[in-house]
């Protein structure tokens, strides 16, 4: 029960983040941060599935996305679901997957390597 509370706080501070953002406009906020050029193309797709449809994302694409920045991150995700091909996707659960996405890179990124 903890966790569910836990996340619907995540889930409002996220979408209260998105609406400040929403009133610089997404597009504006990618071009001055140059979000479109912080990571390569395959750790896109990665995220991509990670976040809209089902996946995993490696530690290499982790790192390039603690890179790339939470704003860059949340106005890229906000931007996507605007994009009228993906009106059928579920707003609520798409902003779930990407905070978990997000909280699962900062937590790899964080924890220490393993002793070989």
């Amino acid at each position: 029960m903890a966790s569910l509370n836990v996340s619907s706080v995540l889930v409002v501070l996220f979408l209260t983040c998105l609406e400040v953002m929403a009133t610089k406009g997404n597009d504006q906020i990618i071009k001055e941060n140059n979000c479109e050029s912080k990571m390569g193309l395959p750790c896109v797709l990665e995220a991509f599935t990670s976040i809209f449809n089902t996946g995993s994302i490696s530690n290499k694409c982790c790192g390039e996305l603690v890179v790339l920045g939470k704003v860059c991150h949340s106005a890229l995700v906000k931007r996507t679901l605007e994009n009228p091909l993906f009106k059928d996707l579920n707003p609520a659960t798409i902003i779930a997957k990407s905070i978990q996405t997000w909280n699962k890179i900062l937590a790899l990124i964080d924890s220490p390597s393993p002793s070989t």
